[in-house]
């Protein structure tokens, strides 16, 4: 029997990283680098989970030595902070919205009582900044946990974040299906025992997904619905009927 829902965010949630990459790159504007990230490299960064992680790895790469000296670890903290309100300033107001489905199978879940937790790397910021205007200013009472980049000190492909939120729901990963939009995403989903279905972006869209249980483009609206009939579900779009469903199918093949 299903018995939760956990959500990742960036990718997942909504389609976020343009809008990270911009902030990013205006971050490095504001403190005097002439550091750029196009799509191509971006896509290619996004492989190290976290901002900090990120330009960590990033100034390595383009200077070791300077890398590993105590200004550069300063100022990576600063480029962070900026980066993360120069985000939350593009987003806020519902700037970005959710992806398709997302905001309606949240609302459903919560009218079925079906705990919800988020279970993401990103900081807490970001996720109050893109929740707060499609759910209210009391988002956070949809949800039995938030596991954020702040929980745990391992990030994704870890699987520490989502064993967090599996603490704060109290069931184990096999009665609950993740939701998920890059490769280090499943891996962290997977190894914590959490069946996942992925929703790639373009930033991820080749990346590997063989241990999903289904990959869709998005998870459908009755005004956007997906492109396809999907086995298990009685519409173009993803709901708690067609969830419990596929879950069935994974206890199943798991016996």
């Amino acid at each position: 029997m299903l018995q939760a829902l956990i959500f990742d965010v960036d990718g997942t949630l909504a389609d976020t990283e343009n809008a990270h990459r911009a902030a990013f790159n205006a971050a490095f504007a504001e403190v005097g680098l002439d550091w750029h990230w196009d799509v191509a490299l971006y896509t290619r960064l996004l492989d190290v989970a976290g901002g900090k992680e990120r330009i960590a790895h990033y100034w390595h790469t383009v200077d070791p030595a300077e890398a590993r000296t105590l200004r550069a670890k300063n100022l990576a903290l600063r480029i962070h902070d900026i980066k993360t309100r120069l985000y939350k300033e593009q987003i806020e107001g519902g700037r970005l919205p959710l992806r398709p489905g997302v905001q309606r199978l949240i609302s459903e879940a919560h009218d079925a009582g079906l705990p919800m937790v988020i279970a993401s790397t990103t900081t807490p910021a970001n996720i109050d900044a893109l929740l707060r205007t499609p759910f209210g200013n009391d988002w956070r009472t949809l949800f039995t946990a938030v596991c954020d980049g702040a929980s745990v000190s391992r990030k994704k492909p870890a699987p520490d974040v989502y064993h967090a939120a599996l603490r704060g729901l109290g069931v184990p990963g096999y009665a609950c299906i993740a939701f998920e939009d890059s490769e280090n995403g499943l891996r962290a989903a997977t190894a914590a025992g959490i069946p996942a279905i992925v929703t790639p972006t373009a930033y991820t869209a080749l990346h590997s997904f063989g241990d999903a249980l289904l990959v869709l483009p998005h998870l459908g609206d009755p005004g956007q619905p997906l492109g396809q009939h999907i086995a298990g579900a009685d519409h173009h779009w993803v709901d708690l009927a067609a969830l419990s469903h596929w879950h069935e199918g994974t206890l199943f093949e798991a016996s």
